[in-house]
């Protein structure tokens, strides 16, 4: 590993003075990320700025009733708090299924936000990837691929993002805090995470410096009924082929309010706005849900090893809306 200096912040305008804005700092949350990609020679950092003695560790809830969730909140403290259990299932449900227990009783909100695609090309420095070293080729796309995307990939990368968390964060109108160089601003979690484009090497629309402080969770989304589910290779610790995160109101029989992510298909979490709006206002038939998802697959792009991708996500968000939709009805 190469070396590097280490800077222990004690409040963020001594954290952001430490990473200057250089591009070879890096910040440290959890670590379960970065000092596995330090060890893999992916990341080779000139400085690291901890910051684990900050106080972004707390879930406070404001007027509204919307929560405003700290970076520095582990992943297992945010699963079983009981505000976030009651009001926004399908994040607790989201959290409980990705990684292990250990690596949610360390790992970070901040951080998972901001983890890096489990791509075998990005992780491996022998083979070319132009999100690890840009200009130097994709070898995933004519490689191994089958968990990649199959939606919003370019032909500079097809690599997916690795989180459950920001798929439920994305279907919840969640936003996200940042602060940086030039101040603090709010970002959707809808628009944080990037497609790849000609620049597959920025993940999110983080700039230089900036620190994510925090998540928050609007009022107007608590208490509505909402479902987190992912299918992968194993019962646990894998990361997603397809997830969704749902969240559907439904008053007199219609749809008053619903939001559809995917995970596991796209360079970042999917927003489906094509089947929310075939669905708002609609009556939630078995047929209208099929033909909602549908459309929204329908520009779904599946690579030579990875079509089956397409089904599997259908499936899972017509299950999903179904049975929230039943247990309305009941």
């Amino acid at each position: 590993m190469k070396p590097f200096a280490y800077v222990r912040a004690t409040d963020l305008t001594e954290a952001i003075a430490a990473h200057g804005a250089r591009p070879g700092s890096r910040y440290l949350g959890g670590g379960t990320n970065l000092v596995d990609l330090m060890k893999l020679g992916v990341e080779a950092p000139d400085t690291v700025v901890d910051l684990r003695g900050l106080p972004l560790g707390s879930v406070e809830e404001d007027a509204a009733g919307g929560l405003r969730v700290g970076a520095g909140v582990r992943g297992s403290d945010l699963a079983r708090h009981p505000l976030v259990r009651t009001r926004y299932p399908a994040l607790s449900q989201a959290l409980l299924a990705g990684a292990s227990a250990q690596l949610r009783n360390v790992a970070t909100t901040g951080g998972n936000l901001l983890q890096r695609t489990r791509c075998p090309s990005f992780q491996d420095v022998a083979k070319p990837c132009n999100k690890r070293e840009p200009g130097t080729g994709c070898g995933a796309r004519d490689g191994v691929h089958r968990d990649h995307a199959v939606l919003g990939h370019s032909a500079q990368c097809i690599a997916t993002h690795p989180s459950d968390m920001a798929v439920a964060l994305a279907a919840l109108d969640a936003a996200v805090e940042l602060l940086g160089p030039n101040g603090a601003r709010t970002v959707p979690a809808t628009a944080f995470h990037r497609l790849p484009g000609d620049h597959p090497e920025r993940d999110t629309v983080v700039e230089p410096g900036e620190i994510v402080t925090a998540v928050t969770l609007p009022a107007e989304r608590a208490g509505l009924p909402s479902r987190y589910r992912k299918a992968r290779d194993r019962a646990s610790y894998a990361f997603a082929l397809a997830s969704v995160a749902v969240v559907l109101d439904i008053a007199e029989g219609r749809v008053r309010h619903v939001a559809l992510a995917f995970g596991g298909l796209a360079h970042r979490p999917w927003r489906a706005t094509i089947a929310e709006e075939r669905l708002l206002g609609a009556e939630p038939t078995e047929r209208a849900v099929r033909e909602a998802v549908g459309a929204e697959l329908d520009r779904a792009e599946p690579l030579r090893d990875n079509a089956f991708k397409v089904p599997l996500a259908r499936n899972l968000a017509c299950d999903v809306l179904n049975s929230l939709a039943r247990d309305a009805r009941s």
